[in-house]
C-alpha cells in the first residue's frame, strides 16, 4: 500500500499523524474485548485467560477509574461467518449476541472472585441472568465503583460490537474508548503480519485513518467517535498489564482523536 505523506521540517509523517502528548488518566472508560481473546484462540472460554483479564480490570477499578466493558462473541459464533455457510443472517446474529452474554457471565464471575462488584446489562431481556440495558442505571453502578459489562450487542442484527462500544461510551459519557485487539498492538501503516515495512503509528486523527484506508474498527463506530469528539485508544490484548497501562496514560498502542 502506498502511504500518503506530508513533508515537515523534522521528519516525514503519515497524513493525520499528530505528535500530541497522551491525555491524563481518564475518569470513565469503555473497554472493548474480542471474543477470540476469551477463547484463547479456540472455541469456548479459557478460564485462565478470563481470570487474567479480570485481574487487570479489578486493578483499574481499585485505582478509581470507572470501567465498563463490551464483550464480543467470536469465540462462539460470528453472524457474518454463519451467513456465509447458509444461515439466515438475522438468526445468526442473534446467536452471536447470546455468545457475548456467555462471555459476560464468565467475566462477571472472575471479577467478583477478585472482590469487584459487577453488573451485567444486556440489550436482549434475560432477567434471570442480567439487568436490562439502562444507561442511567449503568452510570449509577459505575459511580458506586462497580464494573458494568454490556452484553447482547445492540439487541439487533447487523450491528457490530465495535459500533455498540462507541454507542454505549457516548450514552454513559465515557472519556475514552479502549479498543483491545487480538494479535496486533496498535494501528500500523500496513498489515505488520504481511508487510515487514509496516510502521506503528502512535497518534493519528480519525480522518487520517480513513484517508489511508487503515482497518481498525467498523465505519459506524469510527463515525460516532469522530462526530462526538470521543478519543479511541487501540492496543494489543496480549500481556499481563496492557489494560492497566492503557488506562494509566502510558505510551501504548495508538491514540486516535479528532
Amino acid at each position: 500500500m502506498t502511504m500518503v505523506t506530508e513533508q515537515t521540517t523534522e521528519q516525514t509523517v503519515a497524513v493525520g499523524e499528530v505528535p500530541v502528548p497522551r491525555p491524563e488518566r481518564p475518569r470513565r472508560v469503555v473497554l472493548k474485548l474480542s471474543g477470540e481473546v476469551f477463547g484463547g484462540g479456540a472455541v469456548g472460554v479459557d478460564p485462565d485467560v478470563v481470570q487474567g483479564i479480570a485481574r487487570q480490570i479489578a486493578s483499574v477499578t481499585r485505582r478509581g477509574v470507572q470501567i465498563a466493558v463490551v464483550v464480543g462473541g467470536g469465540n462462539f459464533f460470528r453472524g457474518a461467518e454463519l451467513q456465509k455457510r447458509g444461515m439466515d443472517r438475522n438468526r445468526a446474529d442473534y446467536m452471536g449476541m447470546l455468545g457475548t452474554v456467555m462471555n459476560c457471565l464468565a467475566l462477571q464471575d472472575f471479577l467478583e472472585k477478585e472482590g469487584i462488584e459487577t453488573r451485567v446489562q444486556t440489550a436482549i431481556t434475560m432477567a434471570q441472568v442480567a439487568e436490562p440495558y439502562i444507561p442511567l442505571r449503568a452510570i449509577r453502578h459505575l459511580e458506586k465503583g462497580r464494573v458494568v459489562i454490556f452484553g447482547a450487542g445492540a439487541g439487533m442484527p447487523y450491528f457490530s460490537t465495535d459500533t455498540v462500544t462507541a454507542q454505549r461510551a457516548l450514552e454513559i459519557h465515557a472519556d475514552l474508548v479502549l479498543m483491545s485487539k487480538n494479535g496486533v498492538d496498535g494501528v500500523y501503516t500496513a498489515d505488520p503480519r504481511t508487510d515487514p515495512g509496516a510502521r506503528k503509528i502512535d497518534h493519528i486523527t480519525f480522518a487520517g485513518v480513513l484517508q489511508q484506508g487503515l482497518r481498525v474498527a467498523d465505519q459506524a463506530a469510527f463515525s460516532l467517535c469522530e462526530e462526538n469528539g470521543l478519543p479511541m485508544l487501540v492496543f494489543g490484548a496480549q500481556g499481563d498489564d496492557t489494560i492497566v497501562r492503557a488506562v494509566s496514560g502510558e505510551k501504548i498502542g495508538t491514540l486516535i482523536t479528532t
